[in-house]
């Protein structure tokens, strides 16, 4: 092997090491954020994710390298339909990490990190250092300080309620209300069902307030009303 081929060796395996390492270290930080808030898909999961995204890119940028049977003309670099297929396959994953709890949806922020973090492992993967690492600093920043400032900010917060009355002292809609008011919440939506063989009455209704003491104070209320035979309050939000 020649000096010159020596030389090229040494670079593309500086080259390779700091892309991947990059791209490692990138998916580390983000995956340290989620394990932090014990989401399901942590540290490991999106060091992996990125550093898997980085090393696929490498089957295209280093094309020539590994297709030494072919003749030059026959290899054609085209580093965006890897791109594409990692992005679609890292779907899957995400999908994994979205569940269903009662009527509250779970994990999409962490299925939206999964995503964004193979993107980040392509931008290493194929060199884009600049545009990586601004959008490490993006996410980082998202999923740090944004949660800092979504604590902080006034939100509007919705539940599923259903509470069940005994068919005798069923209380009017208005009295039901006044309810969910003298809690500082309000009814966003009703409906009115006759369950358990027409025994029982059943409000099922979703309710918004800007407090979650609101929810907790409506439970209280309604576990000490003896015409209430059943209740649920559900909060929606992950």
């Amino acid at each position: 092997m020649s000096i010159c081929e020596n030389v090229n060796l040494h670079q593309d395996v500086v080259q390779i090491a700091l892309h991947a390492g990059s791209a490692w270290l990138a998916g580390s930080l983000i995956g340290l954020e989620r394990t932090f808030h014990g989401r399901p898909a942590g540290f490991r999961t999106h060091a992996l994710v990125c550093l898997a995204s980085a090393l696929l890119m490498f089957v295209t940028t280093y094309q020539w390298q590994w297709a030494t049977g072919l003749p030059v003309e026959a290899i054609r670099i085209d580093p965006t339909r890897m791109a594409a297929g990692i992005m679609t396959g890292i779907g899957f994953l995400g999908a994994g990490v979205i569940f269903k709890e009662s009527l509250a949806v779970r994990g999409l922020t962490t299925a939206a990190s999964i995503w964004i973090t193979a993107a980040l492992g392509i931008l290493y993967g194929v060199g884009l250092f600049l545009a990586a690492a601004l959008g490490t600093a993006a996410v980082l920043g998202t999923l740090a300080v944004f949660r800092w400032l979504e604590d902080r900010m006034p939100t509007q917060l919705y539940a599923h309620c259903s509470v069940r009355f005994s068919r005798e002292h069923v209380p009017d809609e208005d009295t039901l209300r006044t309810m969910v008011d003298e809690h500082k919440a309000e009814v966003a939506s009703l409906s009115y069902h006759l369950v358990d063989h027409g025994r029982a009455f059943e409000y099922a209704m979703v309710i918004r307030s800007f407090r979650r003491a609101s929810f907790e104070g409506l439970a209280e209320r309604w576990r000490k009303e003896p015409a209430v035979l059943q209740f649920d309050i559900v909060p929606t939000g992950e």
